[in-house]
């Protein structure tokens, strides 16, 4: 990249381009694949699951099971 390099972040498609670029220079054409086949976007709403996951479990209680399970270590 140019002097000008922080005007390419600004364009999402940019970095894109410029980081697949700098992952095929390190890692070639079939490392870069492999990285990139290591990440997807995921799936399901995180914050919806999490909340439903601990609803009525209070901080105290994951304190006191965490304590329990060391203790059995």
């Amino acid at each position: 990249m140019n002097s000008s390099a922080t005007a390419y972040f600004r364009s999402p498609a940019l970095v894109r381009k410029a980081g697949l670029s700098a992952l095929k220079k390190e890692l070639g054409t079939v490392g870069a694949t492999y990285f990139m086949r290591q990440f997807s976007t995921g799936q399901g709403n995180y914050t919806a699951e999490r909340d439903n996951l601990l609803r009525g479990i209070t901080l105290d209680e994951i304190i006191e099971e965490a304590q329990e399970i060391d203790a059995q270590k």
